[in-house]
């Protein structure tokens, strides 16, 4: 997933969900995107978080 889309579909889940969602690289290189509470990786490979209650 380019940048773009993966900015664009946090922010999308993060309205939609009402959660926090992280971006982060995958091991392959690739962006995903998560809740927050559900992510239990490296913290080094955040990328980005959107939280729509900073929004």
């Amino acid at each position: 997933m380019s940048q773009r889309d993966a900015h664009a579909f946090a922010f999308s889940l993060a309205t939609t969900l009402m959660v926090a969602i992280v971006i982060f690289r995958a091991g392959d290189g690739s962006l995903s995107v998560v809740p927050t509470a559900e992510y239990d990786g490296d913290i080094s490979q955040i990328v980005h978080e959107v939280d729509p209650f900073a929004l």
